[in-house]
């Protein structure tokens, strides 16, 4: 029955209920945390042959990567990237363990000199501003505030970004310098952007010269089952087609392919912006690790090699999902007291709660012992004006682990809108 067409009488025996169930639960003595979406150890595990002994250190080009050199990466890894991104390898750079590093730093290089020469570097200027689609990724989040940069919240919708938004700020502020982006299967909502929404992110008219695309394909190849899976649009070509060429930066990682702590990032972009970019990383540093880098390719040596390895986490992660889609669906879709998406890949599933109750949830959670991302975490500043999404990350624990933990939260979702429907 629709919670919200209970009685008083109703909701009071049913919150009793609830809360008998609740104190149970805590008694179990759960302690679990789901905050993060980090892969199993299960997951990690089939990538161990990358710890094997390399026979050589030969990379394709004959050069010993132990040694110093090779800033762009070795052409192996360049062109593993560019296949993976459909990009020429010339136009990818090779990073070290995660891409958030590569993001990181091309913010700070846009700040001290500048997005290419003659631009004005952005630590001058009064203010820069970022077009942030929420619910996003908090880290995104973090590093704009840790530079200063106001964030301006753009609303999702089943495409992604409500692109008549996008495209009137753009337009209306030259101090609008970029906006952030997860293209395929957004964190946290699992949401891959039309064809329609690239080509017009791609067609972007912004009032200022300077404009940059974060385009952080971090779920690229994450499918959870690769015959029912969505397909993303070329942004790069779609900006070289509407004349944006040098307006988009992509990036990725093996983060959640082979070890999260351990993997190898990429960034690809114009020619122009490489070039930029190169000269300036030479001052930062000598090269990555190399080493690494060819232990990935000799495990990963292509895309086909890459998609068979990551129907191998599929096959871990996809049982995952279910519980959760499958809890969510039995409890709470007959109360109608929330609302979610149902991803084909990624590594979240992102639920709407009632307006108000969020916290409460996330709350009521950690103390029967599962800890989850904070609430508003997934919206710039942490406000979350509705204080409803929640990010569920089912990745991390074992299945019997995972199971319980969607029972608590689906007492803690019933409970909260027990009380929020009681006053």
């Amino acid at each position: 029955m629709n919670m919200q067409e209970m009685d008083k009488q109703q909701l009071q025996q049913l919150k009793g209920e609830l809360e008998q169930a609740y104190a149970a639960f805590k008694a179990r003595g759960l302690k679990l945390n789901m905050s993060r979406g980090k892969p199993s150890a299960e997951q990690l595990d089939l990538s161990a042959a990358l710890l094997q002994p390399l026979s050589d250190f030969k990379d394709a080009d004959g050069v010993d990567v132990r040694n110093y050199g090779g800033l762009t990466g070795i052409p192996e890894a360049r062109r593993l990237f560019g296949e993976l991104m459909d990009m020429p390898a010339e136009q990818v750079i090779i990073g070290g363990t995660a891409s958030l590093n590569l993001m990181y730093d091309t913010i700070a290089r846009a700040f001290l000199h500048g997005v290419l020469p003659g631009k004005t570097p952005w630590g001058k200027l009064d203010k820069v501003k970022f077009l942030c689609p929420a619910p996003g990724y908090d880290r995104h989040f973090a590093i704009c505030e840790s530079f200063g940069i106001e964030m301006l919240p753009i609303a999702m919708t089943a495409e992604g970004p409500d692109m008549d938004a996008v495209e009137k700020l753009a337009a209306s502020d030259s101090a609008i310098k970029g906006m952030w982006c997860v293209p395929m299967y957004s964190n946290p909502d699992g949401i891959t952007y039309s064809e329609a929404v690239v080509k017009r992110i791609a067609a972007l008219k912004p009032a200022a010269d300077d404009f940059r695309i974060m385009w952080d394909n971090a779920y690229g190849v994450h499918h959870l089952d690769a015959n029912d899976r969505d397909h993303l649009a070329n942004i790069y070509t779609a900006c070289a087609a509407a004349g944006n060429e040098d307006m988009v930066y992509m990036y990725a990682s093996t983060s959640k392919i082979t070890f999260a702590g351990g993997g190898i990032s990429a960034m690809a972009a114009s020619p122009a912006n490489i070039a930029y970019t190169v000269k300036q990383l030479g001052v930062q540093t000598i090269s990555y690790d190399k080493v690494n880098q060819l232990r990935h390719c000799r495990f990963l040596p292509d895309k086909a090699a890459v998609d068979k390895h990551m129907a191998r986490h599929a096959a871990v992660l996809k049982p995952r999902f279910d519980i959760v889609l499958q809890a969510l669906a039995q409890q709470i879709a007959p109360l109608r007291i929330g609302e979610w998406h149902q991803p084909k890949g990624g590594y979240f599933v992102s639920y709407y709660a009632l307006p108000g109750t969020a916290r409460r949830i996330v709350e009521l959670c950690k103390q029967g012992g599962v800890e989850l991302t904070g609430a508003g975490a997934a919206y710039p500043y942490k406000n979350d004006p509705d204080d409803s999404n929640i990010r569920i990350a089912p990745s991390y624990p074992s299945v019997d682990e995972l199971k319980q933990a969607m029972e608590l939260f689906c007492i803690a979702c019933k409970l909260a809108a027990a009380e929020k429907l009681l006053g």
